[in-house]
């Protein structure tokens, strides 16, 4: 007997596939066509609203709870750790951005504005609103999740991770799903008001600046660690090759692990830092995810003549490293989470926001991999700070 296996596209393809339907259908279908998907984006960008707050609160306060539980001078270094690459990253990625960026892109773009009269309305509205919104369910994580550490209430954490994990099934199950139908109304839109063009070309420009911020930060990252730890950096890094590689491929730290593993332990790495540092990096270091949101945020900004200081900026940035560490460890979850941020600190509305879901997307692999390959620096500092607390 024989089994026939379907063909499974990942969310790469399928979001590239639904910008190139959206420019196709934008451009000589009817409007009445054109609008059943404005509506469904008008009631999934509702859902979403709704969706992020819970997203945080839950996410945020169990790994709050999860620190306090653990304990350990090496669990808060690590975490430390990580913060601060994200943080650093981000940093750099504004500073790049913020210089290079005006010179590719043209402001002239700013009447791209996709909410207006003159852009597709739905056939009705859907009204969503969320139960809070995301500064108020960022506080009330921060106050759960230290009750939760201090208190150890184990009935208050079975229902926050039962509720967390109902999170993080809508959003592997409903919501990465349904993005390439929301990106595909997005780009129906702009193809609609010939606006398409104009922003993918903005948007070509600096991928490739992107892409080399990456390198940059992965060297940096490991001349940091090979001051600390005494090793040579580039042997250092030769040796997270393969796991770099396997990321660009998979555009999964999970299914890197194994991988990344391997070659922390070949740094020399000893195996009680490398087993403890490498699956906990995995899912709270991502500073590659950090560089490119906000890089993409100051593109989006420069696009449509968003007024933007370093000031705010920085708030963004400090902000987005919380939500880095504690977002879900699933496919799109950190730039899923960092939606309601954009929206709060900086003002981005859907179709912005859409952007930035699809050029994440759209270059992921390069992102998760400077991820898992930055998780090697920092097993080096880790392990060079056990050697020295351990021996007399």
């Amino acid at each position: 007997m024989s089994t026939k296996k379907g063909i499974h596209l990942g969310l790469l393809p399928r979001i590239v596939i639904a910008i190139i339907v959206g420019f196709v259908l934008g451009k000589y279908m009817p409007d009445w066509f054109l609008r059943v998907f404005v509506t469904f984006n008008y009631i999934f960008s509702q859902l979403l609203g709704c969706f992020i707050p819970l997203l945080i609160l839950t996410f945020v306060s169990m790994s709050i709870a999860d620190l306090g539980k653990g304990g350990g001078k090496i669990l808060l270094l690590t975490v430390s750790l990580a913060y601060l690459s994200s943080i650093l990253s981000g940093l750099m990625s504004y500073g790049v951005s913020a210089l290079t960026f005006p010179t590719l892109i043209d402001s002239s773009a700013a009447t791209l504005d996709l909410t207006g009269e003159e852009a597709l309305q739905p056939f009705f509205r859907l009204d969503i609103p969320p139960v809070m919104d995301v500064m108020t369910s960022l506080v009330i994580a921060f106050v759960i999740g230290m009750g939760m550490a201090v208190l150890q209430s184990n009935a208050l954490k079975n229902a926050v991770r039962d509720l967390r994990d109902i999170v993080a099934m809508l959003l592997e199950k409903v919501i990465v799903p349904l993005l390439p139908i929301y990106i595909m109304g997005i780009f129906i839109g702009m193809a609609h008001s010939d606006s398409g063009v104009t922003v993918l070309i903005a948007f070509a420009k600096i991928i490739g600046i992107v892409f080399a911020l990456h390198f940059i930060l992965i060297i940096g990252q490991f001349l940091v660690a090979s001051l600390i730890s005494k090793r040579p950096p580039f042997r250092s890094l030769w040796t997270m090759a393969p796991a770099y590689f396997t990321a660009l491929g998979t555009s999964s730290s999970a299914a890197t692990l194994p991988v990344t593993m391997r070659c922390i332990g070949n740094n020399g790495v000893s195996d009680k830092v490398r087993d403890f540092v490498a699956p906990l990096c995995c899912t709270i270091h991502l500073a590659g995810s950090m560089l490119k949101i906000v890089a993409y945020a100051v593109a989006v900004m420069l696009l449509f003549d968003m007024p933007f200081d370093t000031q705010g900026m920085l708030g963004f940035i400090f902000m987005m490293g919380i939500v880095a560490i504690a977002a879900p460890a699933v496919p799109g979850g950190v730039v899923m989470a960092s939606l309601g941020v954009l929206a709060t600190m900086l003002a981005f509305n859907e179709p912005q926001q859409a952007l930035i879901i699809a050029m994440y997307v759209v270059t992921d692999s390069f992102g998760t991999a400077a991820n898992v390959t930055g998780d090697g620096a920092i097993a080096l500092i880790i392990d060079k700070w056990m050697e020295k607390n351990t021996n007399p």
